[in-house]
């Protein structure tokens, strides 16, 4: 196995490690298709819906719920390994929440429902500069902007 590849089992291990103290630290149960569930959100990334991350982990078991799988999202976000997420269509997605990451934002199709991501240093800097003018110690933000994608664009010419 690569280094990448191992760091990126060393970061999933540690997400493990933190949401197990979690749920210790609650009196929760810690059981395999909770296990299940946060494997495959820790593997897979982007922005899950429920019925999104419960289709990819009935493919390893079919017996998973859809409550288990509501419940376990709920729970990540809790504890604040996952970020939830409403783009204006009605649907709530989950998304790891990763510390280490840079900060980043949301383009987002109002056509086809794509979902870009982008990271602007001078929009950070921006931010911060308005929060400084009105006294505010920002603790976090989110900047959704909402348009058509290119494609969807050609389509509707």
């Amino acid at each position: 196995m690569g280094e990448a590849a191992q760091l990126k089992e060393d970061t999933i291990a540690a997400l493990h490690d933190t949401l197990q103290a979690y749920i210790t630290k609650k009196g929760f149960r810690s059981t395999s298709q909770r296990r299940l569930v946060t494997d495959i959100f820790f593997r897979t990334g982007g922005h899950m819906s429920i019925e999104d991350l419960l289709a990819k982990v009935r493919e390893q078991d079919p017996r998973v719920g859809y409550a288990t799988v509501y419940r376990t999202l709920r729970l990540l976000a809790e504890c604040e390994l996952a970020n939830v997420r409403h783009f204006g269509d009605g649907v709530t997605r989950y998304e790891l929440a990763d510390e280490g990451k840079h900060h980043h934002d949301h383009l987002i199709c109002t056509s086809c429902k794509r979902i870009i991501e982008f990271e602007d240093e001078a929009i950070e800097v921006l931010q911060d500069r308005i929060a400084d003018r009105h006294g505010f110690n920002l603790k976090s933000h989110k900047h959704e902007l909402y348009g058509v994608c290119p494609e969807c664009q050609q389509k509707q010419s």
